[in-house]
């Protein structure tokens, strides 16, 4: 059984509503088990600027799913959504990035876990240690949270505390 952590991203329609539907895909199917949510956050775009913001979150679970069926199954529920691919890092409907699948390091044509761009976006980082601090970088070894002092760009604007179970957004921090 491995421990799965994955990122999520919209700027595209209802930006919410698109995390929303993607999560509800995972606590649906009885292969994802104890699925747990992070802080909703409204963040800067990456890469190409002109655009909207992005309502970003990660999210974990536990699952005997292999990488391949997880990466067919994300790929499914952005289709599913609604997802049309315009450019690299543009506007999306949905995204769903594998950022930690266990403690596997794995690099091919299709995908690279842990994710490539993982340390290098405060709106990765910060969700993922929301949902465990004490998470480890399997091919750097170390903390997680050691990486964050070292971020030059700060994408996040806003976080908006989300209630998870209840899936309710109860404030908007400015």
């Amino acid at each position: 059984m491995n421990k799965i952590f994955l990122g999520l991203g919209s700027n595209v329609g209802d930006k919410v509503e698109n995390i929303l539907k993607a999560i509800e895909y995972f606590q649906n199917d009885e292969r994802f088990l104890d699925v747990a949510c992070s802080s909703l956050y409204e963040t800067k775009p990456y890469g190409i600027i002109e655009q909207e913001n992005f309502i970003n979150c990660a999210f974990s679970f536990l699952s005997e799913i292999t990488l391949d069926e997880l990466f067919v199954f994300t790929k499914s529920i952005e289709k599913e959504i609604g997802r049309i691919k315009r450019q690299n890092w543009g506007p999306r409907e949905i995204d769903i990035d594998i950022l930690l699948f266990g403690d596997e390091i794995i690099k091919n044509v299709k995908i690279c876990i842990p994710h490539r761009d993982l340390l290098n976006r405060d709106f990765v980082l910060i969700p993922l240690l929301e949902i465990d601090k004490n998470l480890i970088h399997p091919v750097e070894k170390k903390s997680l949270k050691s990486f964050l002092s070292k971020l030059d760009d700060k994408y996040i604007i806003d976080k908006i505390n989300f209630n998870f179970k209840q899936k309710e957004i109860s404030d908007l921090t400015k």
